[in-house]
């Protein structure tokens, strides 16, 4: 009976594989999961709506329903694509998942709370945590509940490394690496910025300034809303930013790199197979292409030859950089965040504008690359100087 029931669970498997509306569905999902498709029509949107619907979606009913629909589109894909199942199954990416899962939750548990907290204040009625008193003595009581995690922890990475082997490989070999060579996952962000950037700016500034941003951030925001309590309506600004950049510009690009970049850090479709064979043509232009003889690419430009000295050749690169570094923030300071900026002051506002635009940098780095093969902003390899 087992036999029989397996056999017909395996053929029913394969003709809904071989259904041409599957086929079609894959199709169009490895289509629209183009990032330059993906990022502005689907995570962008999805990330407005988690910020303005949050007291809908967090509500059980729904989030339980949103959190089912989550788990069958992607565990249930493993059912209709093998290539999708081999991404899914390596032991590389098995944390993926678990990072997956964990965010939507600790982010659920995050928002039902701000929700819940500012239709408290907006009634009058105290906080959630002012009502409730979760205090315990460090001595027994969170030193056996540390101890009991610490052996639950243990047990379960115990498990793990007899049920899943570790990707080991063979030794290092410069003659043929594996293809495509991929950092872990927590590192997959950066190795999808090199992309864009030179690996100084991709591996050492950008870096720098996130960890600078994080260091600065309780001398840059000193309001005292949302300290010890969770709130969304009282800290619109400082919770969009931080999670656009934590969840758009990192965790997003974890998914691009481990899911969409396939052989030759090609991108491929989730149900798309992974052939090391397949060449992309990409033409690397830099804007003082576009600006001298831009005329052959897209209709406009000076339609000249690039200029011999490197300072006029990257002289559009040099004033938008000029422009987005330093004229941005007083522009900003001007207009949409003027009240910001009246309520923090010059020194601290600027100092967060600064670290605001290079944030913007990066998708807007990204969406010209996938849009225009757009290469660098500024190009001076006699300096070694690339943007």
């Amino acid at each position: 009976m087992p036999t029989s029931i397996t056999t017909l669970a395996s053929e029913a498997g394969h003709a809904l594989v071989s259904s041409p509306a599957i086929d079609k569905f894959m199709h169009v999902v490895n289509y629209v999961s183009q990032p330059q498709i993906s990022l502005p029509f689907f995570f962008l949107p999805l990330f407005i709506l988690m910020l303005v619907l949050y007291k809908q979606w967090t509500r059980p009913a729904v989030s339980t329903l949103l959190f089912v629909l989550f788990c069958l589109g992607y565990f249930g894909s493993m059912a209709i694509s093998t290539d999708y199942l081999s991404i899914i199954q390596k032991p590389d990416n098995v944390p993926i998942t678990i990072m997956l899962i964990g965010l939507l939750v600790c982010l659920w548990m995050a928002f039902r709370q701000a929700a819940v907290n500012d239709e408290r204040i907006a009634q009058g009625k105290p906080l959630i945590e002012e009502t409730r008193d979760d205090k315990v003595l460090c001595w027994p009581d969170l030193v056996y509940t540390e101890l009991i995690c610490l052996l639950l922890a243990t047990s379960i990475l115990i498990l793990w490394s007899y049920g899943l082997r570790a990707p080991l490989e063979s030794p290092a070999n410069p003659a043929g690496p594996p293809n495509p060579s991929k950092a872990p996952w927590y590192f997959l962000g950066l190795q999808e910025m090199l992309v864009y950037f030179d690996p100084w700016m991709a591996g050492v500034l950008l870096p720098g300034l996130i960890v600078v941003g994080l260091i600065a951030m309780p001398f840059i925001d000193t309001n005292p809303k949302g300290n010890g309590y969770y709130t969304l309506k009282q800290r619109p600004f400082a919770i969009a930013v931080w999670l656009f950049g934590f969840l758009i510009l990192w965790v997003v690009l974890i998914v691009f790199g481990t899911f969409l970049r396939g052989p030759n850090w090609n991108f491929f479709g989730p149900y798309e197979y992974w052939d090391s064979h397949r060449q992309v043509p990409l033409t690397n232009v830099n804007l003082s292409d576009f600006f001298w003889n831009g005329k052959n690419l897209l209709g406009f430009g000076l339609n000249k030859p690039l200029p011999t000295n490197p300072f006029l050749r990257e002289i559009a690169g040099i004033v938008f950089t000029i422009f987005w570094v330093f004229i941005l923030p007083v522009l900003l300071a001007r207009t949409v965040l003027r009240k910001l900026f009246i309520e923090m002051g010059s020194a601290r506002f600027y100092t967060m504008a600064v670290l605001f635009v290079f944030m913007g940098m990066l998708p807007l780095k990204m969406v010209l690359r996938w849009v225009f093969t757009l290469k660098y902003f500024v190009y001076l390899p006699e300096f070694n100087l690339n943007l």
